[in-house]
């Protein structure tokens, strides 16, 4: 937790932002009370991690002072409908006030840069801290008790809630894995040569693969932000990606059209193991597949340890669409 250096006032939120619930709230109105504003995406896995922190900090501190803002920030254009935001909140338990920041403007406000990202408010309306990304919970509860004090100087706090993931102990120890994949081609990295942007084409992998690369085989369409198996393709759809992680993730929308769509998950060439299977994945003897049925993101793979590893991905569901390939580096060490 960064503290901020001299008086600075935080901005007030956008008052046209719509709210999904518990406002519409402004900083002025909140006075007296300290305030964190946590901005968040819902299809970010760093933001879906932090999480559990964020909403035992709501249920603990809650009625003693304290208030969460959630500014929800797309990253990707579906992730700025309300019904799919509202989804996300209700799946999550989230029952702090989360406001809608579409058009960026209580992130250019804060001048922020990064999901997830939390700002700490004392009660006269100064920013007091900041912290982005994942990490430092026990520091940033040691920052909201102390604000809270401020404001309430008789109050009686609970101990330091304990860490959610093992990982998040002291000891835990984080790997350089594969960077986040983009699928579109404004910031995809594909190893497949003649890439049409905006158009069906068929594609061939060229069979040697590189880690940070992506490679297509069969009918696709790539767009600005995506990449999806387009109507009336002939035949299998394959991507496939070399990666060294634990756990893999990835953004997916399934077809605009209606219904679900499924999509095979092999590792190495093989069926991944149920042992090695993320929690959207039914991993079976000779089959391993995830059911695509809302737009967000999909816990595809969750290998008992970090290696060098292909995968796979292979449908035959047109209107399929795959936004981001995110990585997770840390574990604790075995005894």
């Amino acid at each position: 937790m960064q503290e901020e250096q001299g008086p600075v006032h935080a901005p007030e939120f956008s008052p046209n932002a719509t709210w999904l619930q518990g406002g519409p709230l402004t900083i002025a109105g909140l006075r007296g009370r300290p305030v964190m504003v946590d901005f968040w995406d819902y299809t970010c896995v760093n933001c879906l991690r932090t999480l559990p922190y964020v909403k035992e900090w709501h249920r603990r501190y809650h009625s003693l002072g304290l208030t969460i803002v959630g500014v929800h920030a797309p990253e990707f254009s579906f992730a700025r409908e309300y019904n799919n935001v509202l989804r996300a909140v209700r799946e999550h338990g989230i029952d702090y006030p989360v406001v809608l920041d579409n058009d960026y403007a209580i992130w250019q406000a804060y001048a922020n840069r990064y999901w997830p990202a939390k700002y700490l408010i004392d009660g006269n309306g100064y920013l007091r801290g900041y912290h982005h990304g994942e990490g430092a919970y026990r520091e940033t509860e040691e920052a909201l008790q102390a604000l809270l004090r401020e404001s309430f100087p008789q109050i009686l706090l609970p101990g330091l809630m304990d860490p959610v993931r093992d990982e998040d102990r002291e000891g835990a120890v984080c790997y350089r894995v594969t960077p986040e994949l983009y699928l579109g081609y404004l910031r995809g990295n594909y190893g497949t040569a003649a890439i049409q942007p905006d158009k069906p084409a068929t594609y061939t992998d060229p069979g040697k693969h590189m880690d940070g690369f992506l490679y297509l085989q069969g009918d696709w369409l790539l767009a600005n932000e995506y990449l999806a198996r387009p109507a009336g393709a002939h035949g299998e759809s394959r991507l496939t990606v070399p990666y060294m992680s634990k756990d893999v993730n990835l953004v997916i929308h399934p077809p605009t059209f209606g219904g679900a769509a499924t999509i095979s998950i092999l590792q190495d060439g093989k069926p991944i193991a149920a042992e090695d299977a993320g929690e959207d994945v039914v991993a079976g003897v000779a089959t391993s597949v995830v059911t695509i049925d809302a737009p967000r993101m999909y816990r595809l793979v969750s290998n008992r340890d970090i290696d060098r590893h292909e995968l796979t991905l292979a449908t035959t569901s047109d209107g399929v669409a795959m936004y981001a390939f995110t990585f997770t580096s840390c574990l604790m060490p075995a005894d």
